[in-house]
């Protein structure tokens, strides 16, 4: 398996923390990846799930779990998941050095 570096703010962690107790899902994990989608090509995916699947990537920060599947692990390395929160907006952030052109809206990116 290919090394992958993947980090995640205590701000996030909290965030997580907050979200697995208000969907009774405590000790699910965090799936982060992509999908195709949006006006640039990829979408990221982050959802709670009970447990990895085979072959996953697993990272550990402060007691919760993030699962990557392999197949994103290229497009995905060296990201950070963060969490923003502002007066007209909260939710993740996902600062990723791979991501060359995000689309007007800001729901896509592209890696070329």
């Amino acid at each position: 398996m290919t090394a992958v570096n993947i980090t995640m703010t205590p701000l996030a962690v909290s965030n997580i923390k907050r979200l697995q107790s208000e969907y009774d899902a405590a000790g699910f994990g965090l799936r982060f990846g992509l999908t195709g989608g949006g006006c640039s090509g990829y979408k990221y995916v982050l959802e709670l799930e009970d447990g990895p699947d085979e072959g996953d990537h697993i990272f550990e920060f402060d007691g919760v779990e993030v699962f990557l599947n392999p197949e994103h692990a290229e497009k995905l390395n060296d990201s950070t998941i963060d969490w923003t929160e502002s007066l007209m907006e909260s939710g993740f952030n996902i600062e990723n050095p791979q991501a060359k052109r995000p689309c007007g809206c800001g729901e896509s990116f592209d890696l070329a």
